[in-house]
């Protein structure tokens, strides 16, 4: 039995930040409140797949990225989510944090999903404060960070002797 064995580091998106807006129109003089959610920050996922041999593949690239999540907007615009980091690994691939020795998965069939990286949640508009006794809210939030991990994974080769 061949164990093949590879150390990456996978980074989420951070979440977008939340937007302080007002409506702004002709005949509406004290329109309100209506600054967007930021958009959620984007995953890193591991996808199995038939047609992977090995690990040797990723090997070349120790980091893998998502993208950010993007700020809110007016008019209650929620920004776009960030687009997640897919790594395609061989059907029977194992997942471990490297600095914990958690065990975060095994990929058993083809097609199967793993995420090693949650996103950061996006933030809160100025809509989401406002209230009977908050009709102006000037606060938004920002975006919340995305994980940061550094995983181990290992797929078990059968060898012939």
């Amino acid at each position: 039995m061949f164990i093949d064995r590879i150390e990456i580091t996978a980074k989420a998106g951070r979440g977008g930040d939340g937007c302080v807006s007002f409506r702004r129109e002709k005949y509406i003089p004290r329109g309100g409140p209506d600054g967007g959610n930021g958009g959620n920050g984007g995953c890193v996922i591991l996808k199995a797949r038939d047609k992977v041999p090995d690990l040797s593949s990723i090997r070349h690239k120790s980091t893998h990225k998502a993208e950010h999540g993007a700020p809110g907007g007016k008019a209650r615009r929620q920004g776009r989510n960030g687009k997640d980091c897919v790594i395609f690994v061989p059907v029977g691939a194992m997942a471990w944090d490297a600095d914990t020795g958690e065990f975060l998965g095994e990929l058993l069939e083809h097609g199967a999903l793993l995420t090693i990286a949650q996103g950061g949640r996006g933030g809160d508009g100025n809509v989401r404060f406002a209230s009977p006794t908050n009709r102006v809210p000037q606060q938004c939030t920002p975006g919340a960070p995305g994980q940061e991990r550094r995983v181990t994974l290992e797929f078990a080769l059968p060898a012939d002797a």
